[in-house]
């Protein structure tokens, strides 16, 4: 042990035994500073011993045994949201065992597009785009064909309400395991700083704990956002073919039909 170490293990003790004789006394604000020295010299210590723990054994990195499109088509089921590429990888990554990278879905909606134009429905799923109002394809956004329109298009609560309802399945999903990944705890501690009464400061999140803060104010925007979703979806079934309503209309229809 270092000799760091042993002098704030005897910090540490000194301190304690301070408290123990200010709360005797009934000093009770010397025992509130005492008590944050102390707590500042335990937090000294874990950083010290975390210093000397020799680092782990390099890990192969994880491979799925899944397409692309399969693993991709997975995060969407746990999220039932229209996602960003950046949140996939993430949610893939955190839950399921594959090294999913942003680079490898860039090109994916195309792809599904082609394959939908070559032979529509030859697939049980398309990855496709979430629809803006102008019934254009919403930036960056993947979604899952088999899902219902209203939620494969967007009004403009839509990224927030999303936003809630992809936390909550994180968090529901993680209630629900026995022993919760350190990475998808992680993952949902940094969306739940965005949810308030989510987390307390920039603790781990307790699921439970963001379930009913992303719950309580999802039910501020639902209703709203039902009705929004529901007229562009309507829109969209009047209006497009089936490949327009999975893959969006293209810049120029958008502003022919604008005019």
């Amino acid at each position: 042990m270092s000799e760091s170490l042993d002098a704030l293990e005897r910090r540490i003790a000194e301190l304690r035994a301070e408290v123990r004789r200010a709360v005797k006394a009934k000093e009770n604000s010397l025992a509130r500073s005492l008590r944050g020295d102390l707590r500042r010299a335990e937090q000294a210590w874990d950083a010290a011993i975390t210093a000397e723990e020799p680092p782990p054994p390099p890990r192969e990195p994880e491979t799925s045994l899944l397409p692309i499109r399969e693993q991709v088509h997975q995060a969407l089921a746990l999220l039932g949201a229209p996602t960003a590429a950046k949140l996939i990888v993430a949610v893939n990554n955190a839950f399921f065992s594959g090294a999913l990278r942003g680079s490898q879905l860039t090109s994916l909606r195309r792809d599904e597009e082609r394959s939908f134009r070559s032979d529509p429905y030859a697939r049980p799923y398309y990855l496709c785009a979430a629809l803006t109002d102008r019934l254009s394809p919403a930036r960056g956004l993947l979604a899952d064909s088999t899902w219902a329109p209203e939620l494969r298009v967007l009004g403009p609560l839509s990224p927030r309400v999303d936003f809630l309802t992809s936390t909550t399945r994180i968090a529901e999903h993680l209630a629900r395991l026995a022993e919760p990944p350190a990475s998808a705890l992680r993952l949902l501690s940094r969306m739940a700083q965005n949810i308030p009464g989510a987390v307390e400061g920039f603790v781990q999140a307790d699921p439970a704990t963001a379930i009913r803060a992303a719950r309580a104010e999802l039910e501020v925007h639902r209703a709203a956002d039902t009705a929004q979703r529901a007229e562009v979806a309507v829109r969209a079934s009047r209006q497009l073919p089936d490949v327009e309503r999975l893959f969006g209309v293209a810049a120029m229809s958008t502003l022919r039909g604008a005019c």
